[in-house]
């Protein structure tokens, strides 16, 4: 039998052996959890050892060194990215819900005719250098958001409220993204930008009646201006249509007049021509060629000889009765 002071001695050991164990096991754990790093397939891991760029690590499983000594951030390369101005997305989704009222500090600006103009837009962009993302520019985020904030107020800063609202709209977003584009270039920040959206214009809160009410005289105006120029479009056409008709059918009418008094006149010349060699062949003609055309017209006829004394031999009354 051990004696008490024994068996505490015994039990101290035995925990001193087991503690070393533990460490040695915790600090195994450590060394594998701070080592093995795992970059996703749309990312590159930017690995820093003491603070100072050492490598880029490419997708799949890599290892760094432990305990601090080396640290990688994961930067998404080959995802699109965006950044939204004048709301936020609470949820995206078929019905996706917007936050608005706490960013119109970021929305609101000044237009060149001095109005104000709450414009919500999305810059998107993708990053495609992951060392200038990290080392060039201190918060590349943040400093995209105010390079972008910058390029709305001065773009939206040169035109009028009318063209930020309606026209211009796609013209400004165009102009945002190219001087943005030059803005990221410039600061070296690995950033593309891939498109500029402007989400909504909107007049201030103050004034939405009356510009809502100047909008829908401006509709009305151009829904007349379209209903002319239809009814224009149909009524003109077509009264050209039927004058070219009328025009068309006098041109056709005179030619063919003048045709047939030309041909008149070249067939009474050639009878004339022919009376002069044969003038009583040509009478007789005449004549038998005029009773040819007339006689078909007429109905029953009835021929008598100036020397005739009765004409009932020749009505033949009766002769139809008479036949079988």
């Amino acid at each position: 039998m051990r004696t008490p002071e024994e068996q505490v001695q015994y039990y101290t050991d035995m925990l001193k052996k087991n503690i070393k164990k533990v460490v040695i096991v915790l600090v195994l754990l450590v060394i594998a959890f701070t080592s093995v790093k795992t970059v996703g397939p749309e990312e590159e891991g930017v690995v820093v050892q003491f603070g100072k760029y050492n490598r880029t690590l490419q997708p799949g499983l890599n290892f760094i060194l432990p305990i601090g000594i080396e640290k990688m951030y994961k930067i998404p390369v080959q995802r699109q990215l965006k950044q939204e101005f004048g709301f936020r997305t609470e949820h995206a989704d078929t019905r996706t819900r917007y936050a608005t009222g706490e960013y119109s500090d970021e929305s609101l600006m000044l237009t060149g005719d001095l109005n104000l103009a709450d414009v919500e837009w999305v810059v998107q962009y993708r990053i495609v250098d992951s060392y200038q993302y990290l080392f060039r520019v201190r918060d590349a985020e943040d400093a995209l958001h105010d390079m972008s904030e910058a390029a709305m107020r001065k773009i939206v800063g040169d035109r009028t409220v009318n063209e930020v609202l309606t026209v211009g709209r796609q013209e400004v977003a165009s102009t945002v993204e190219v001087l943005l584009q030059e803005m990221c270039i410039e600061y070296e920040n690995g950033i593309r930008i891939d498109q500029v959206v402007l989400q909504d214009v909107n007049p201030p809160e103050s004034v939405k009646p009356s510009f809502n009410a100047v909008n829908q005289a401006q509709q009305q105006r151009e829904t007349l201006i379209n209903q002319a120029e239809s009814e224009y479009n149909r009524v003109i056409p077509r009264a050209r249509g039927e004058a070219f008709e009328t025009i068309e059918r006098a041109n056709g009418y005179a030619l063919n007049r003048v045709n047939r008094a030309q041909g008149e006149a070249e067939r009474f010349n050639s009878v004339y021509a022919e009376y002069i060699r044969a003038p009583r062949v040509t009478k007789q003609r005449l004549y038998l060629e005029t009773i040819e055309r007339i006689l078909p017209e007429l109905g029953n006829k009835i021929i008598v000889d100036e020397d005739g004394t009765n004409v009932l031999p020749l009505l033949n009354i009766g002769k139809e009765t008479l036949q079988p």
